[in-house]
C-alpha cells in the first residue's frame, strides 16, 4: 500500500511553558544591554536554541562561564538552590524562567521535607529538571526510576513517605511505579494535583489516538527531549512502529514501504514549522491526505516572571540573584 494520509496530532509542539521560556529571553535581548546569558539550553530543541543564539543570546554550561553583574536567564527545568547561591555569590541579574509547574514540584519539595518525609522522586537521572529538584532536599529525596527501584528503596520510616515526579514522564510508567510503592508503602503521600503536566498529558493522550489509525507515527523532538521521548515509547506501547526525528531531514523513505497513514506529532519544545516541513516530505514521498486530529484544545497561559514584570513597570533592569 502507499503511503496516502498524514494524520497530525492536536495539541502538539510548544507548550505554555516553553512559550514563556523562549519570550523571556527574546525580552531579555530586547530590553537589556548584551551579552545576555543562557544557562543549559533554554528548551530541549537544538533549532530553538539556535535561534535565539543569532538572536544573540550566549548559552553557557556553568555559571563560571558568566562574567560577574551580567544578566542570566535559568532555563526553563528550574535549577537547584546551589545554583541560586552560585549566581548570588557572583552578583549576576537572574531572571529565572523555570516552569511554574516545575516550580510547584520544588515547592511540593520543600514540604515535604519541612514535615520529615522522606520523598521519591520518579524521574531520570542525569535530567536537569531532577538535578534541580533534588536539589531541595538532597538528603531527604530519592531517586526512583524503575518499579524494581520502587520494589528495594529504603527509606528510614515506612510511615513518612512521599512522592514527586519529573513533570515530563510517561503517565503509564509513573502509575506502575505508584502503584509498586502504594503496595510497600500504605501510608504513602501522593500531591493532591499529580505532577506530570497537563501538556505531556494530553500529547500523549493524541499519540494513543494517532495509534488507532497510523500505522507509523513521527515524533518530532530533540534526542534529549524527555516528553518527546516518552511520545515515541508511548506510540510503540501501543503497537505501532515509532520514530524521534529532530526535522524532515532525518526522514528515510524505508520507513514508510507498504504503510498507507503516518502520524505526526512533536514534543513540547519543537517549533511548528519543523511539523510542516515534515509534512511536505511526506508529501514528496506520496501522500495526499493530510488531516488534523484534535484531541483537547489548550488554552494555557502563563505570566512572565516577576523580573521581567517589574521591568514592565518601570525598572530598568532585573534585580540581582542576590534579592532573590
Amino acid at each position: 500500500m502507499p503511503l496516502q494520509r498524514v494524520i497530525l496530532a492536536k495539541p502538539r509542539g510548544f507548550c505554555a511553558g516553553v512559550d514563556r521560556a523562549i519570550e523571556v529571553v527574546e525580552q531579555a535581548l530586547e530590553r537589556f544591554p548584551g551579552p545576555v546569558y543562557v544557562r543549559k539550553e533554554i528548551v530541549h530543541n537544538p533549532h530553538v536554541v539556535n535561534a535565539l543564539r543569532r538572536k544573540g543570546a550566549v548559552f553557557v554550561d556553568e555559571l563560571t562561564e558568566v562574567p560577574a553583574g551580567a544578566t542570566t536567564i535559568f532555563s526553563a527545568h528550574g535549577v537547584s538552590p546551589a545554583v541560586h547561591e552560585a549566581a548570588r555569590q557572583r552578583q549576576l541579574q537572574v531572571i529565572d524562567a523555570t516552569c511554574p509547574l516545575v516550580t510547584k514540584v520544588h515547592v511540593e519539595a520543600k514540604r515535604f521535607a519541612r514535615e520529615g518525609s522522606t520523598m521519591l522522586l520518579i524521574g531520570h537521572a542525569g535530567h536537569e529538571e531532577v538535578e534541580g529538584t533534588m536539589g531541595e532536599a538532597p538528603a531527604s529525596i530519592r531517586l526512583i526510576q524503575t518499579v524494581e527501584d520502587a520494589k528495594t528503596v529504603s527509606v528510614p520510616d515506612p510511615d513518612r513517605v512521599a512522592v514527586i515526579t519529573q513533570t515530563t514522564l510517561s503517565m503509564d510508567d509513573t502509575r506502575a511505579i505508584i502503584d509498586a510503592l502504594k503496595a510497600r508503602f500504605p501510608k504513602l503521600v501522593v500531591p493532591a494535583k499529580e505532577d506530570i503536566c497537563y501538556a505531556t498529558q494530553n500529547r500523549q493522550n493524541a499519540v494513543k489516538a494517532l495509534a488507532k489509525d497510523a500505522e507509523v507515527i513521527l515524533v518530532i523532538g530533540a534526542n534529549n527531549s524527555s516528553n518527546s521521548i516518552r511520545l515515541t515509547e508511548v506510540a510503540e506501547a501501543a503497537g505501532r512502529r515509532a520514530h524521534l526525528i529532530n526535522d524532515a531531514g532525518e526522514i528515510q523513505a524505508g520507513w514508510f514501504e507498504g504503510v498507507g497513514c503516518v502520524g505526526v506529532t512533536s514534543g513540547a519544545s519543537a517549533p511548528e514549522h519543523l511539523v510542516q516541513e515534515v509534512v511536505e516530505a511526506l508529501k514528496r514521498l506520496g501522500a495526499t491526505q493530510v488531516e488534523e486530529w484534535e484531541l483537547t484544545r489548550e488554552d494555557v497561559s502563563f505570566g512572565l516572571p516577576l523580573e521581567l514584570q517589574r521591568l514592565e513597570a518601570g525598572s530598568e533592569k532585573p534585580d540581582p540573584a542576590s534579592s532573590l
